[in-house]
């Protein structure tokens, strides 16, 4: 009737073993980094919204600004803005034939776009602070 099939699979995994690849790891932080500029896109909106409603808007707008904590977001948003743009350049890059089809290529292409985005991302802090 049905056959036996050895089953040579894990039956749980252990997620805390598993080791990723980097560009795994950078194809993971690519879609992360895309839902949180998404979110914030409204958060930012809506303080420019209300920002250009009344100079009374705008000196709230600016007095929430002055904190160390919505600066502290801010400087999150920018980071992951410039690391989203830099892994889609990344990503354009290898699409259009620019980049070798190995590993080796899309390992030192991971590791440039993280250098690259810790260099924007203290940037973005400058600019922030």
């Amino acid at each position: 009737m049905g056959k036996t099939v050895n089953k040579q699979r894990p039956v749980n995994l252990d997620l805390s073993t598993i080791r990723f690849p980097v560009t795994a790891i950078a194809s993971i932080l690519h879609r992360v980094s895309g839902v949180i500029t998404f979110v914030a896109l409204g958060i930012l909106l809506w303080l420019l919204g209300l920002s250009l409603s009344s100079p009374e808007g705008f000196n709230q707008a600016a007095a929430i600004m002055g904190s160390f904590f919505v600066k502290f977001i801010l400087w999150g948003i920018l980071t992951a803005l410039a690391y989203h743009i830099v892994g889609g350049i990344r990503h354009l890059l290898a699409d259009f034939g620019f980049m070798e089809e190995t590993m080796v290529a899309g390992k030192r292409s991971a590791v440039a776009s993280f250098i690259i985005a810790a260099i924007l991302s203290i940037l973005a802090g400058v600019l922030v602070w």
